[in-house]
C-alpha cells in the first residue's frame, strides 16, 4: 500500500512539473516575439529570425500546451485534496487561454501599422528635419518625395502616390 501511494505521489509531483513546463513554454511561445521585436528599439538578425520561428509554431504548441494542460489539471484535481492546490490549479491553467489566443494573432501587425493619414511638406518647409536624419527617398516621372526613417521606425509603412504612381514605402 505505501508503494502504491509513493508511486502515486511521485506521480502528482511530476505532473505538476509538467503542468508548469507546459504554461512556461506556452506562454513564452508568444511573449519572445512581442519582446525581440519592439518599435525603436535594436534588432539583430537572430532575434527577427528567432521570432518568426516562434510566431510559426505558436499556433500548434499552445494548442498541444491547452489540451495537455487541461488533461493534466483534470487529473490533479481529483487528488487535490485543499482548496489552495485547486485554487493553484485554475491559476496556472489561466496564462495558458490569453496564450492560446494571441498565438492565432498577427502581433506584428498590432505594432507596426501604417500610417494612416501621412502629412506632407515641401522640402523647404521641413523644420522638423535635421542635418543628421536619414531619408528613404523615392523620385517617380520626375517627381519626388522623401521619407525621415525616424518617423518610419515605428510605422514601417507609409501610402503615397509619387509622379501618378501609388506606392507603398516600408523601412
Amino acid at each position: 500500500m505505501t508503494t502504491i501511494n509513493n508511486t502515486s505521489q511521485r506521480g502528482r509531483r511530476v505532473a505538476w512539473i509538467a503542468l508548469l513546463v507546459i504554461v512556461l513554454t506556452a506562454v513564452s511561445m508568444v511573449a519572445i516575439p512581442v519582446w525581440l521585436i519592439q518599435p525603436f528599439r535594436p534588432q539583430s538578425e537572430r532575434g527577427v529570425a528567432l521570432s518568426y520561428v516562434l510566431h510559426r509554431w505558436a499556433p500548434v504548441v499552445t494548442l498541444f500546451g491547452l489540451l495537455a494542460s487541461l488533461t493534466l489539471v483534470v487529473w490533479l484535481w481529483r487528488g487535490a485534496r485543499r482548496w489552495w492546490r485547486k485554487a493553484l490549479l485554475l491559476i496556472m491553467l489561466l496564462p495558458l487561454l490569453p496564450a492560446t489566443w494571441f498565438a492565432r494573432q498577427n502581433h506584428f501587425e498590432w505594432m507596426f501599422n501604417p500610417l494612416p493619414n501621412a502629412a506632407y511638406a515641401k522640402t523647404t518647409e521641413a523644420a522638423f528635419l535635421t542635418d543628421a536624419d536619414v531619408l528613404l527617398a523615392v523620385n517617380i516621372n520626375g517627381e519626388g518625395a522623401a521619407y525621415p526613417i525616424r518617423y518610419m521606425a515605428y510605422h514601417h509603412l507609409v501610402q503615397d502616390v509619387v509622379g501618378g504612381t501609388p506606392l507603398v514605402a516600408t523601412y
